[in-house]
């Protein structure tokens, strides 16, 4: 019995002599995993760009939205720059971020692939667009996608279907402005580049069923920057019920066009009629339909606030307005003389008046930076961007700073009489394979509401401000008390023209 309890009370002191080597193994094992993680961190650290991560959890996010409510939105980038550098580590938006406010590094962001940077949104929008949605997806699809798009609204028979409806759309909300009638420009371009961009993408003629999608685009939209909450009644919730609607008015669409094509071919007249054309497994109706949805923000938020901001400026730039319409002035009395209608290559000729839609785009940066993740570390020009951080490229302070356009608060559209569009200096549609397939029919919407509005019209603008967070607009929408041009004055215009 003896030798037993011997046995085992040295069998229990062998386990525990186990038990705490292992102990002590594992105590060992952690401390040096500590260690290492921590001298990888105290090195990963080191090579971080200067700057501070703010208070925790909210990081330097609050002091970031109170610059972006201000008439000065890129003091936030100054006074950091002063202090750390064009590139600076921040805390932004719920995490870690390196904020570029320099051209070059910028550049080497956007042209970067996915095995690189892939993009980064606030959860609400990520919840809003879908995994399919072109500004999110990645790797072959999303070139494909893009390249589809892009080579369409690239095509000359879209700008000519564009170029004939807007002058018809442009023409028919004119006509009905009165002489001393106060114009809101903001909602006239919102609602005549809706009809416009919703035709050319999914073929949607002006109606009843327009108006409808119009609506719950406008209850989509609003939860783009919203609270991450699905409850029922939140503002995200109301927001992707609107977004259902849209998708079901457009799979019925999509549904009648696979009817139509089994009756015979017909060239693509919009949008879903080429991605239908080389649809498969991969490239499905219920992608096709989540990205018109994402195609038509530019309808919101893009090309009506480029008008907008132009009509603003011009306002307030007398020798800038009066070039403009002595340009535009001159076309229409060689059209009247020829006897042809105004084509898309007459608008995008225009030199003065694309110059003054770049330089709009340069100053009034509708689009004021995007953020794309890392997805290992990189480096670039000497700045360590870490796995997992983010990368907020901020075009705002490119387009503004004083080292690259001379004056650069000044709406100066002669600047680009002899400047070259850079795009590691300009980059108001982004860069690389993301450039925005609309680049080229914004700036043809553009030219053609501004040669209907300043050869028809002559107007005195009313007091507004730009508000430039969450997104840019002006505060009252633009009003301009408008008076029309006499026949004999346009008459005048074009002697003065001619001689």
């Amino acid at each position: 019995m003896e030798e037993f309890w011997f046995q085992r009370t040295a069998w229990l002191i062998n386990v525990v002599a186990m038990i705490i080597m292992m102990i002590i193994s594992w105590l060992v094992f952690c401390y040096g995993r500590w260690k290492t993680e921590r001298r990888g961190r105290d090195e990963t650290k080191a090579r971080l760009p200067s700057g501070s991560l703010g208070w925790p959890v909210i990081g330097e996010t609050l002091d970031f939205i109170s610059c972006a409510y201000s008439t000065r939105p890129e003091s936030f980038m100054e006074k950091r720059c002063l202090l750390y550098g064009k590139v600076f580590k921040s805390h932004l938006f719920g995490g870690p971020a390196i904020v570029s406010t320099d051209a070059e590094v910028s550049r080497v962001v956007l042209q970067s692939d996915a095995r690189v940077f892939v993009p980064w949104y606030p959860k609400s929008l990520t919840e809003l667009m879908g995994k399919s949605s072109i500004l999110l997806i990645n790797g072959s699809l999303q070139r494909r996608v893009h390249g589809l798009v892009g080579s369409f609204f690239k095509s000359p028979q879209l700008k000519a279907q564009i170029t004939r409806d807007m002058q018809s759309y442009v023409q028919t909300s004119m006509n009905s402005w009165k002489d001393g009638e106060l114009v809101f420009i903001q909602k006239e371009a919102k609602t005549i580049i809706f009809q416009i961009l919703v035709k050319g993408l999914i073929g949607l003629e002006p109606g009843e069923k327009m108006q409808f999608l119009k609506a719950q685009f406008h209850e989509f939209i609003a939860g783009l920057m919203s609270l991450p909450i699905k409850l029922p009644g939140s503002r995200l919730y109301r927001s992707l019920k609107a977004k259902k609607k849209m998708a079901s008015i457009i799979q019925n669409i999509i549904e009648e066009k696979r009817r139509n094509v089994s009756k015979g071919p017909c060239d693509p007249r919009d949008a879903i009629d080429v991605l239908l054309e080389y649809s498969d497994d991969e490239l499905t109706d219920h992608l096709i339909s989540d990205n018109m949805i994402d195609l038509m923000i530019p309808a919101e938020d893009s090309v009506p606030v480029l008008v907008t901001l132009a009509t603003k400026y011009l306002s307030e730039c007398p020798l800038a307005l009066q070039q403009l319409e002595e340009e535009n002035m001159q076309l229409k009395q060689l059209k009247a003389k020829s006897g042809l209608p105004l084509e898309w290559t007459d608008y995008m000729s225009l030199s003065f008046t694309q110059h003054v839609i770049t330089e709009t785009l340069r100053l009034g940066n509708i689009i004021t930076g995007i953020m794309r993740k890392a997805v290992r570390d990189v480096e670039i020009k000497g700045h360590f961007i870490p796995k997992g951080w983010c990368m907020f490229v901020y075009f705002r302070s490119i387009h503004l700073d004083s080292e690259i356009y001379d004056d650069p608060y000044k709406f100066n559209p002669w600047r680009w009489k002899e400047r070259e569009t850079s795009t590691s200096t300009f980059m108001p549609f982004g860069g690389g394979q993301r450039l925005c397939p609309g680049l080229d029919l914004a700036r043809l919407e553009a030219a053609i509401f501004l040669h209907h509005l300043v050869t028809t019209f002559s107007w005195v603008a009313d007091s507004d401000h730009i508000i430039n967070f969450p997104t840019v607009r002006l505060k009252r929408g633009m009003p301009i008390r408008v008076a029309r041009k006499c026949i004999m004055e346009s008459v005048q215009q074009d002697q003065n023209l001619s001689i």
